[in-house]
């Protein structure tokens, strides 16, 4: 990652342009072409950096429902209960950690009610695995800006 790649994690970060041609806004901030900014924005993603470019929407506004949820898989079934997980548009995170109870393999799915019960439906006959739901009761909206430059 050079200089040019800070700033522009940086500007996309705080003040991602909304504009009919946002990557040529940005190149001309950083005084390159827009086609740079979208080479370097796909190589920053391909080497982990940058994970997604896009809205954080408000879902209950939406009419929308979210949930974290979890799955009790052991080291043998981790990587196809993911897989399964993954399948589904509407899970937006998910990721394997160690817990006590064995609650494991957490993910968050949001959706209209109905269709977040038949999905954790499916993945539960799925997988076989002990599923775990945690609504969603209070929202506490946080803003994260890392410091790049």
């Amino acid at each position: 990652m050079d200089d040019l790649d800070a700033a522009l994690l940086a500007l996309v970060q705080n003040s991602f342009p909304v504009t009919a041609r946002p990557f040529d806004a940005l190149g001309e901030a950083l005084g390159v072409e827009g086609s740079e900014i979208i080479r370097r924005l796909e190589r920053l993603q391909k080497v982990g950096l940058v994970r997604r470019i896009g809205p954080i929407l408000d879902l209950h506004k939406m009419g929308l429902a979210g949930v974290l949820a979890a799955l009790k898989a052991g080291p043998e079934m981790a990587d196809e209960a993911a897989r399964v997980v993954n399948e589904y548009p509407e899970v937006s995170h998910n990721y394997l950690r160690p817990d006590e109870s064995g609650y494991n393999l957490w993910f968050t799915v949001s959706a209209r009610e109905e269709r977040i019960e038949e999905i954790l439906s499916e993945i539960r006959a799925r997988t076989g695995l002990e599923l775990l739901v945690l609504p969603t009761s209070r929202i506490f909206k946080i803003g994260v800006r890392f410091d790049i430059i």
